[in-house]
């Protein structure tokens, strides 16, 4: 069954059905042009008086009484259980970048499946927005003005290598593995540029910095091609 996809030459805000600041979605909600949910995260949005335009997932988490308030044409039900509503959704947006809320805090192994699927689908830019923190994969290149000892954590989820500046410790010639060196708690001590060789490391800044982790994207050149 072929399912629409949603197209938008702007950012896209996905929220999920997790723990989120109503307050900070309300917010966030008037510069976005389209509003899509995956799954729970249509009660959400309507709670807020705002109509998703689309909705996908598998719909276990979303009553028929809530069904019977979307408008026609926003449910659009993938039923297969081989993925995550995260991923059902980030599949199936086209667009420059993908602002995802109520998909990071309550359950640690959601989380770990929002990472993975991150990785996964790496040639589709999304952003995770929690309470304290906002995670994407590491693009190609990106430049970055912060404060100078910020919190700058690296994640890897596969191996993968790369370059830096602008850190208190380099990353230039470390081997990055899950299970080996990690690049968490780092700091930034000058205006920091990254060189990524893979896409397989994971950023981690506080929530303070997304104002800067956007603008320093908007100017990040290239991304990373779909997996085959």
């Amino acid at each position: 069954m072929k399912v629409k996809i949603v197209h938008d030459d702007a950012p896209v805000l996905l929220v999920g059905g997790g723990e989120v600041d109503q307050q900070v979605l309300a917010a966030a909600l008037p510069a976005a042009r389209q509003v899509v949910a995956a799954d729970g995260g249509a009660v959400q949005l309507l709670s807020l008086g705002r109509m998703p335009d689309a909705v996908y997932g598998d719909m276990d988490s979303l009553s028929p009484e809530v069904q019977g308030q979307l408008a026609p044409g926003v449910l659009r039900a993938i039923p297969e259980q081989n993925s995550t509503d995260f991923d059902k959704c980030l599949r199936h947006i086209e667009a420059p970048l993908v602002l995802g809320y109520g998909f990071l805090g309550h359950r640690l192994d959601h989380q770990l499946a929002a990472m993975t699927v991150l990785v996964r689908r790496a040639d589709r830019r999304c952003l995770l927005i929690g309470a304290e923190d906002v995670v994407m994969v590491c693009p190609p290149q990106l430049s970055l003005d912060l404060p100078n000892g910020t919190r700058f954590s690296l994640y890897p989820m596969a191996p993968v290598t790369g370059r830096s500046t602008g850190l208190r410790w380099p990353i230039d010639g470390l081997a990055f593995t899950p299970a080996g060196t990690t690049g968490t708690s780092n700091e930034v001590s000058g205006p920091v540029q990254l060189h990524m060789d893979a896409p397989a490391m994971l950023l981690i800044l506080p929530v303070a910095c997304l104002s800067a982790l956007l603008a320093g994207l908007a100017d990040a050149p290239g991304t990373w091609p779909a997996r085959e």
